[in-house]
């Protein structure tokens, strides 16, 4: 049977469809979950995807933190669930303290939409094992406040343990401190990113497929379990 893989669903979120589908593609069996719900239906890892959630207000990420869903989204990723956040799941991620950091408006002041070069950091956590430490991948970035941000204490922390997961290769687009992209926990089950690797898994809608990778990486690690 095929590992069952979870896209919570927000108000204002835009990129479920498209992780659902890429998640399809990888060979797993996607299910959509509703932010209201207090169930994570069964699934085996779970995908934040990008959007609006809550129309921003307030703060990115910081209403949908209080989703009722949340609550069980955050034990289970303290007990080791596989969870990707994607742009706007990333901010959700940093809100509910599940990573470090926090995101804000790109130092350019304009909205950011590119095919955006990363070097991959890390090849240990369970979003990353199917990519090799050093590659450079290029995925879609679209984001207004996609600058991530930590104070020097956790900067330094997060390299010394091997939790920057990507870097941005070439130019910085949003003025992340260290050119940062994506982050791990400590464990490595839970991973936020701001480029958009659902986006990059069909010729047909990207430039390539480097985002694969990502959903080939959890399959392989939920289907040796």
């Amino acid at each position: 049977m095929a590992p069952r893989i979870g896209v919570i669903t927000f108000p204002g979120t835009l990129d479920d469809h498209d992780a659902l589908r890429a998640i399809r593609l990888s060979g797993a069996e996607p299910v959509s979950l509703w932010h209201a719900s207090d169930s994570l239906d069964g699934v085996s890892a779970v995908i934040l995807p990008g959007g609006f959630s809550y129309g921003d207000y307030l703060r990115c990420g910081a209403i949908s933190r209080f989703a009722p869903i949340m609550t069980e989204l955050i034990k289970q990723a303290e007990a080791g669930m596989p969870v990707l956040g994607v742009c706007n799941g990333f901010q959700v991620l940093c809100e509910a303290h599940l990573l470090p950091g926090a995101l804000i408006g790109n130092d350019v002041q304009v909205f950011t939409c590119v095919d955006q070069a990363l070097t991959v950091e890390s090849d240990r956590t369970a979003w990353t094992n199917a990519y090799e430490q050093g590659q450079q991948i290029t995925i879609v970035l679209k984001n207004g406040e996609g600058r991530y941000v930590a104070d020097a204490e956790t900067l330094d922390r997060l390299e010394g343990e091997g939790q920057v997961v990507f870097r941005y290769a070439g130019s910085n687009p949003n003025g992340s401190y260290r050119d940062i992209a994506g982050v791990s926990n400590e464990r490595g089950n839970v991973v936020g990113l701001m480029p958009h690797p659902e986006h990059n898994v069909d010729p047909l809608t990207a430039p390539g497929l480097d985002g694969v990778g990502f959903f080939s990486s959890v399959l392989q690690q939920l289907q040796a379990v």
